[in-house]
């Protein structure tokens, strides 16, 4: 079984920077592709970055040139950078991989974490 447990959330001004931070746990050979999600309220689930096994980035037309997508293989962990934080950001941020167990690959969802951009 694979777990995929967020961190790094909570409330910001402004203007300000967070780190999310997901980190994938259990029978985990590797991360094929990973990226990051979130939805507001009343609002879909949306895509807000991705980064492929050969450390390929995809970002929202939103948060494009404010967020950076990582991953640490060593570790099986990914991050999301974001920088020049809005109001508009607030929303629970999911992670999302793909992960190898050394038998076949299956998409995980983390429980989500709420990051809040108010002064």
């Amino acid at each position: 079984q694979v777990q995929l447990v967020e961190s790094g959330g909570g409330l910001v001004k402004p203007g300000g920077s967070l780190r999310l931070s997901c980190a994938a746990s259990g029978s985990v050979v590797s991360i094929n592709y990973g990226g990051w999600y979130r939805q507001a309220p009343g609002k879909q689930r949306e895509m807000v970055a991705l980064i492929s096994n050969l450390d390929s980035t995809i970002y929202g037309d939103s948060v494009e040139g404010r967020f950076t997508v990582f991953r640490d293989d060593a570790k099986n962990t990914l991050a999301l950078q974001m920088n020049s934080l809005e109001p508009e950001d607030t929303a629970v941020y999911f992670c999302n991989a793909a992960v190898y167990d050394g038998q076949s690959s299956r998409t995980y969802w983390g429980q989500g974490t709420q990051v809040t951009v108010s002064s």
